[in-house]
């Protein structure tokens, strides 16, 4: 890429393309292609096509999706599957079809069989059943990254997918019905210090082992791919560490200062035993993860409290607006 180029960031706002895009502006890469989902919804053929006619992006960073936890994947399966299955092919098509140069697809490392040995190496996909709470999502993903293989194959579109671990960071999701575990952790963990209450209920028993990579780290590995790579076979993105969601739990705990403890809530579903990602393949491209979990956590949880605040500031800002203008005082 130079930094002239088009590029064009579908999902620019969530966890992932908001890292993508801060990520490329640190770079020199100021000819970004942004639309909100208002502006573009992509799971409208006709105006994802509108848009690539107009806009012609060369390079395209795939970062959009429907996303979500255990709970919402378990709730709204339908939406998971039907909507991830027309931004991916949408998006892919059009780039191949208006001739961009490139484009990287964001795949996801849940995508892997639910019982993959550990750690997981590109060549286990599709060698076994998905985790069920979340198999319409991966469904989904695994036909994204098989249209990529298709396209390269056929017609010799150089459309690369990357499998990120589970990411964290600044502009994560921290909805308690459809966030991930991390970012529900932290929400939860940090309500309790505020309100001095002396339980936080964590879901699933607290064994299962996660990796957690900050999304810093994935959007720089991003870009790193996309000048350096490529190839049909998919690259994960990781940092080659896990530990137990109960671990998790206590390493936030000291970052934010909450000295109570914690139940688990065993009749939830824990999900996947253990899932990290075998990084070799992009250590030997010559890339690493830079940022360590602590500081991580510890940069997570400044956004938050600081979005958080922000919010309740907005919202002492318009009541006291909406007093005014009814003639009270607060």
């Amino acid at each position: 890429m130079e930094t002239s180029s088009r590029i064009y960031i579908p999902g620019h706002r969530g966890l992932v393309g908001s890292a993508i895009e801060r990520r490329c502006r640190s770079l020199g890469f100021n000819n970004l292609l942004l639309r909100t989902r208002q502006e573009l919804d992509l799971c409208d053929q006709r105006a994802v096509d509108s848009f690539f006619a107009a806009s012609r992006p060369e390079y395209v960073f795939l970062a959009a999706a429907r996303v979500g936890g255990i709970h919402a994947n378990n709730t709204r399966p339908a939406d998971f599957i039907r909507d991830n299955l027309l931004i991916a092919s949408n998006v892919i098509d059009a780039a191949w079809r208006y001739e961009s140069r490139k484009l990287l697809f964001l795949g996801s490392s849940c995508i892997y069989p639910k019982f993959a040995p550990q750690p997981m190496r590109e060549e286990y996909l599709l060698t076994g059943a998905l985790e069920p709470t979340n198999e319409w999502y991966a469904i989904a993903k695994l036909a994204g990254l098989k249209l990529c293989q298709a396209l390269r194959a056929q017609y010799g579109f150089d459309a690369i997918t990357t499998l990120p671990t589970n990411l964290y960071g600044p502009c994560d999701n921290f909805d308690l019905d459809s966030s991930h575990v991390l970012a529900a952790l932290m929400r939860k963990i940090e309500s309790a210090r505020v309100n001095c209450e002396e339980t936080v209920t964590v879901w699933g028993s607290g064994t299962p082992r996660r990796e957690f990579l900050h999304v810093d780290d994935m959007a720089d590995a991003c870009i790193y791919l996309m000048q350096t790579y490529s190839d049909a076979a998919p690259v994960n993105i990781g940092c080659g560490a896990d530990l137990s969601i109960h671990d998790l739990a206590l390493t936030i705990a000291r970052v934010a200062g909450f000295h109570g403890r914690f139940e688990f809530d065993k009749d939830r579903p824990d999900g996947t035993p253990r899932k990290m990602l075998d990084v070799s393949r992009l250590s030997a491209l010559g890339w690493s993860s830079k940022i360590d979990l602590m500081t991580g956590l510890g940069s997570t949880l400044t956004w938050y409290r600081e979005s958080e605040k922000a919010n309740s500031d907005l919202i002492r800002a318009e009541l006291a607006d909406h007093l005014r203008a009814n003639g009270q005082t607060s």
